[in-house]
């Protein structure tokens, strides 16, 4: 059964980490969505593999001391995670937000404890002529949502139908690369949030602490608190000018996994993040959109196993 552990790495900081399966070790990061986002890819490596999945302090209620507010103190973090643990030839997977924190974890592997590297959708380079802007939800639960936690085809970053009357967009509303689908999307910077706030129903969450105590609260996406956390790491740019320079370093072999419909971190995020990273692949998943592994399970996790079959871990 699934099982979690709790650690401190600094005075003030405890760390929430999911611990389940047997055998290599895997570490999955989530993005905006949260631990739900990523459940898919750790039911999978958990078959086979050793998987933690910590929680990104400042999701699912976590605290998050102020001055813990970049990228940069999440990748020492975790990679000390893994010098605490003595764990070896990891796989680190990261999804959107937590594939930045991937790439960024394989640069600074001085302990060479990462064995391998998969990012799925992942922003965090600065590519001239593309955005990645952080929409923000309306409150309350999406429309046509009741009581249960399932939204229908559409309702995420991939493609899928429309969701609705009143919900398709005209002409002149697009806002550029890297926006997403649906008029809880084309707001401007000014409401800049968290790019995994709309997705599908692993990302409606159930009661939290503070809300009550009658029925579940749906709720879409993050809480406030988990979009305050990813605005201040991602930082004002939401981007590192000096990342793709740095990706040179990685030594591993590493993989880049994309939706082709990928409206909020388009394809070219990752083909730059293969060209930067010796000897990395870029596969391009059809159909997909933010999230492959949720979008189109198959062909995602066909693609990953090829490349760890591949690489002899």
């Amino acid at each position: 059964m699934p099982t979690e552990f709790f650690v401190e790495p600094y005075p003030g900081l405890p760390l929430t980490v999911r611990d389940v399966g047997a055998g290599r070790p895997v570490l999955v990061l989530h993005g905006g969505g949260g631990p739900a986002s990523v459940s898919g890819v750790v039911n999978h490596f958990a078959a086979t593999s050793r998987v933690l999945a910590p929680t990104h302090p400042g999701w699912e209620d976590t605290p998050r001391p102020e001055w813990f507010s970049d990228v940069g103190d999440l990748v020492e973090t975790y990679l000390d995670l893994l010098d605490d643990r003595d764990l070896r030839d990891v796989l680190v997977l990261g999804s959107s937000f937590g594939g930045w924190i991937a790439a960024e974890m394989a640069v600074r592997d001085r302990g060479r404890r990462i064995g391998g590297l998969v990012i799925m959708g992942a922003f965090g380079p600065r590519l001239e002529g593309h955005e990645v802007r952080f929409p923000t939800a309306p409150p309350g639960p999406p429309p046509g949502e009741g009581s249960g936690p399932a939204q229908g085809p559409g309702t995420g970053y991939g493609p899928g139908p429309a969701q609705g009357p009143g919900t398709a967009q005209g002409p002149g509303t697009a806002q550029g690369p890297g926006t997403a689908e649906g008029p809880e999307h084309a707001q401007g910077p000014e409401h800049a949030q968290g790019p995994e706030h709309a997705q599908g129903p692993e990302h409606v969450q159930g009661p939290r602490a503070g809300e009550g105590s009658g029925a579940p609260v749906s709720r879409r996406g993050p809480s406030p608190a988990a979009l305050q956390a990813l605005a201040a790491y991602a930082g004002p740019t939401k981007s590192d000018p000096k990342l793709l320079h740095r990706l040179a370093r990685v030594a591993v072999p590493a993989l880049a996994v994309w939706g082709e419909n990928d409206t909020v971190v388009p394809p070219d995020y990752g083909r730059a993040y293969a060209a930067a990273i010796p000897g990395a692949r870029f596969e391009l998943i059809p159909g997909a959109g933010h999230l492959p592994a949720r979008e189109a399970p198959e062909a995602t996790f066909a693609a990953i196993d090829a490349f760890v079959a591949a690489t002899g871990r």
